[in-house]
């Protein structure tokens, strides 16, 4: 997982899975990862505390996921995500 992205794409994902409006979906599509794969990288990039807090953030959050989403919520996380990427 983690050894094909590179610096830049790793960063990516940590900033779009801190991103409240960025979907796990929206991640997948852009780099590949399942919510699952999201979860470990974070846990090996974050320090222990920052992890449990993303955790702690992100557990149960509807905006994380487009299913549980509202219709009435006006962004589309996809045009988020679209001008986050990293320099790198």
């Amino acid at each position: 997982m983690s050894s094909t992205l590179t610096p830049g794409d790793i960063s990516a994902v940590i900033q779009m899975a801190w991103e409240d409006r960025t979907s796990f979906e929206t991640i997948k599509d852009r780099l590949g990862l399942a919510e699952s794969e999201v979860i470990r990288l974070m846990r090996q990039e974050l320090k222990p505390n920052s992890f449990k807090l993303w955790r702690k953030r992100v557990k149960g959050r509807v905006t994380k996921h487009r299913a549980l989403r509202s219709p009435d919520m006006s962004f589309a996380d996809r045009t988020v995500a679209n001008h986050r990427r990293a320099n790198c």
